[in-house]
Formats: C-alpha cells, sequence, structure tokens
C-alpha cells in the first residue's frame, strides 16, 4: 500500500506516513462497519455508555500525549491544543451520559382504542468526514453521539492531520468498542473515498464538516440516494462592540474569538464591528494586545501558530494585500519569527468600507478587519449581509441590548459578552449556507437516529 507524508506546518518536516487508502479501501471499511452493527446497534444504552466513559478517562489520560500530536500535525499552540483535547474527550462524556437516557412517547390516540408509542433507532452505519482546524474535536464530536445512538461509523479524516484521528481511533478500541464499529481511512483522494461511501446502500448517514462549498457538493451527492445528512459549513462571524460595551472584556473576547488557533477556525470573528463613539479606543486597545501576542512553533512555546499549508499562507497574504489596495490600513502587527513554518502575522485592519471583499470572505487566518458603525439598524443590515448565519458575537453593556441584538443577527450561534460559543452540552451548528443540523447537546444523538412509531390496536 502506498502512503503519504503528514507535514509540521511550523518546521516544514515530514512527522510521519500513513496509508494513502482509496475507493477500494473505503469499501472494505463499509463492509467491517455493516458487520458490526448488528450487534453493536443491540447492544444496551448502559454498555454503550460505560464504553464512551471509559475512552473519556483514557483521552484524559493520554491528554499530554494527544496535545503534542495535535501541535505537531497541526501547528497550533500548545495551549490551543490543550484546550481541544478536553473539550474533545467532554463529548465522550456528554454523550456517555445521553446514551442512558434515551427518550419516546407513548399516548393515546384522539380518535380513542389505538395507542402510540414513539421511538428512536440508529440510522445505521454513519459516514464521517471531518476538517484539520480542530483534529481531535470535530472527530469526537461525530463519533461519540453516533456511537451512543447505536451508530457504527467510516471516517474520513483530513490528511492534513490524520495522526491525531489515529490516536483516538486506539483509544476507542482500548475503551471497548469492538472491531468494524469504527473504521478510520486515511486517504490523499477524498472525493474517491466519499463517493464510495455516498454511493454505498449501506450508508445511511453523512456528517460533514467542511466548507460550504464542499458541503454543496456532497449534499448533490447525497440526494441521489436521499441520505441522512448532517453539514457543519463555512461561517462569516461578525463581532459587534456597542457604545455602552465594556471594551476590556470586548476586546479580551475579540481576542479569544479571532486568534484562538490562528484565526483558522469556521465561528472565528471574521468582520468587527465597532462603535463610532468607542471605535478609536477599541482598536487601540486590541491593536496593543494583538502586537503583544508571540508567534512560531508550539515548542517555543507561542501564542499563535502557523496557517496549516502554503497554499493557506498565500490566500491570506493575498486578501490583506487586496484589503489594502481598496483602502484599509494595516493599524497594528505582530512580529513574525525566524522560522521556517507558515506563519502570518497576527493583524488589525482599520479604515475598511462596509463592502470591503475582505469582509465578505471567510479569512480563516489572524486578521482582525474593523468597520465603525453609527445606526443599529444599518448595522444588523451589515452583519446579515452574509450567505452564512454560524456564529457571531455581541458585547454590549445592557444584557437586554445585547440579546435584543443576537436576536436580530442570522446566526445559529451567538456569544453574548463572550468569544466562546462551542459546548458539548449546546446545539453547535449554523443557518443559511452554514449547515443543516445540530452536533452536541440532544439534537447531536438525533442527528443518528431515525424516528419510528408503533401504532398499537388497543380495543
Amino acid at each position: 500500500m502506498t502512503t503519504f507524508g503528514v507535514e509540521d506546518p511550523a518546521s516544514l518536516e515530514i512527522i510521519a506516513q500513513v496509508p494513502d487508502q482509496g475507493p477500494d479501501e473505503a469499501r472494505v471499511a463499509v463492509d467491517r462497519a455493516a458487520a458490526a452493527f448488528a450487534d453493536w446497534s443491540r447492544t444496551s444504552p448502559r454498555h454503550r455508555s460505560d464504553v464512551l466513559r471509559r475512552a473519556f478517562d483514557l483521552m484524559m489520560r493520554d491528554s499530554e500525549e494527544l496535545t503534542g500530536l495535535i501541535t505537531s500535525e497541526n501547528g497550533k499552540s500548545l495551549v490551543d491544543a490543550a484546550a481541544e483535547v478536553g473539550y474533545a474527550a467532554e463529548f465522550f462524556r456528554w454523550f456517555s451520559e445521553e446514551a442512558v437516557r434515551p427518550s419516546g412517547e407513548y399516548g393515546e390516540a384522539p380518535t380513542g382504542g389505538v395507542r402510540t408509542i414513539v421511538t428512536h433507532r440508529p440510522v445505521g452505519v454513519a459516514a464521517l468526514v471531518t476538517p484539520w482546524n480542530f483534529p481531535a474535536a470535530m472527530v469526537t464530536r461525530k463519533i461519540a453521539p453516533a456511537l451512543a445512538a447505536g451508530c457504527t461509523v467510516v471516517l474520513k479524516p483530513a490528511a492534513e492531520t490524520p495522526l491525531t484521528a489515529l490516536a483516538v481511533g486506539r483509544i476507542l478500541s482500548e475503551a471497548g468498542v469492538p472491531d468494524g464499529a469504527v473504521e478510520i481511512v486515511t486517504t490523499t483522494d477524498a472525493p474517491g473515498v466519499v463517493t464510495a461511501w455516498l454511493s454505498d446502500d449501506r450508508v445511511r448517514k453523512v456528517s460533514f464538516t467542511g466548507s460550504t462549498g464542499v458541503g454543496r457538493a456532497l449534499l448533490h451527492q447525497a440526494a441521489d440516494r436521499v441520505l441522512n445528512a448532517s453539514m457543519e459549513l463555512g461561517g462569516n462571524a461578525p463581532v459587534v462592540v456597542t457604545d455602552d460595551a465594556d471594551l476590556g472584556a470586548a476586546v479580551a473576547g475579540t481576542m479569544i474569538a479571532k486568534f484562538r488557533n490562528s484565526g483558522q477556525a469556521c465561528t472565528a470573528a471574521n468582520r468587527i464591528f465597532v462603535h463610532n463613539d468607542v471605535a478609536f479606543d477599541f482598536v487601540a486597545r486590541l491593536g496593543a494586545a494583538v502586537e503583544k501576542l508571540s508567534v512560531g512553533p508550539a515548542i517555543d512555546g507561542a501564542a499563535i501558530g502557523p496557517l496549516i499549508t502554503q497554499a493557506a499562507l498565500q490566500r491570506v497574504t493575498e486578501a490583506v494585500d487586496f484589503a489594502v489596495r481598496e483602502g484599509a490600513r494595516i493599524s497594528h502587527q505582530a512580529q513574525l519569527p525566524e522560522a521556517p513554518g507558515y506563519f502570518f502575522p497576527p493583524t488589525v485592519l482599520a479604515g475598511l468600507a462596509p463592502d470591503a471583499t475582505i469582509l465578505r470572505e471567510e479569512i480563516f487566518g489572524p486578521v482582525a478587519p474593523v468597520v465603525v458603525w453609527h445606526d443599529e439598524d444599518e448595522l444588523l443590515e451589515l452583519v446579515n449581509d452574509t450567505e452564512y448565519g454560524l456564529a457571531a458575537y455581541v458585547f454590549a453593556g445592557d444584557i437586554g441590548r445585547a440579546v435584543r441584538l443576537g436576536e436580530r443577527i442570522d446566526a445559529g450561534m451567538v456569544g453574548i459578552n463572550r468569544g466562546l460559543v462551542s459546548d458539548p452540552s449546546a446545539p453547535f451548528g449554523g443557518v443559511k449556507q452554514s449547515g443543516l443540523g445540530r452536533e452536541g447537546a440532544r439534537e447531536g444523538l438525533r442527528e443518528f437516529q431515525e424516528t419510528q412509531y408503533l401504532s398499537v390496536d388497543w380495543s
């Protein structure tokens, strides 16, 4: 079997070789998952819960090793990687608890003489496709509810970051997940592998996290088989700072929302709208915080790591260059290290027109464009003038005002006076072209179940 190399984006060194599998191996993976489904789907909720709880314990046991693995293949800082491991493990714990809380309904039909029983069954073999930016959390956020529901899975991790997924697979095996229930296919031929899965009648679910463009293509394929599909796609998250906001808290929250994982997150702040009365002070404070950011390899303790590839670095560089040509100015920037990796300096852009091109794109890098606003209705028109609707952030002194603004923003998740929205106990997902379905919470379990009702003669 051929292999492909996994690159450390901070050093540009090849740190491992993994199997480069194709459609044939993808079909074998479905063979194994389909064979395992019959037994795993019939296990008791308590057994599935115990297995997932052991996976949580084992993941926490191996947290230091996993943190190092993530920084090596993804490049994110040690702080970000350690936080991701903890967040990822929580999906095993959360869904271990949800597994033993199955819900259903029982009642009398309105006409009488009939009882209705509503239950939820595992959907079947699920095909999971995960991105590189959160190589642990995106895997556990899908695998945990699938296993809790009684499904078996075939997983294709991103070619840039397959090592963390393989490590999670080993943890699941040690926790007691039976052979075949979680099949991981590493590949550089993502279209070939995923097409093999979506054209296989035994696959009854696809769950994808990635770009909106790829998500649209997968939905076209899924439509041919009327396949159950969950899509967590791109974002263009706004940050709104009102004139009565606590600027210290707003800057701190914006730093998290923008620069976590070097801005390489679908929930990352992409457009920062600041009220005219506080814009000068806000930009000065944000800029000072940005200039203090250390950039470099995780091994050096840097806060900001590299972008994932040379192509990503070129794309972000070109986006900033074009924004400057359109009239924006670079007001603040961090220093770049003398290192070979794909590093881009954390940057604050000021003086942008509301229709600047960079405000309409998902930057996926450590660039913070600031736009000044005056009128609330005009602000909301700008905020909602996008095809995306994943996350948003509002900072305001009056909590009632903050919530009212949040309710008028077209987004599936809104952080109120905080720069984080992700939590295993909350439904993660977006509206418009940011996706379909939800991950986490009770909704995350439902994504891997089908509803069945029994109509029982009671005469």
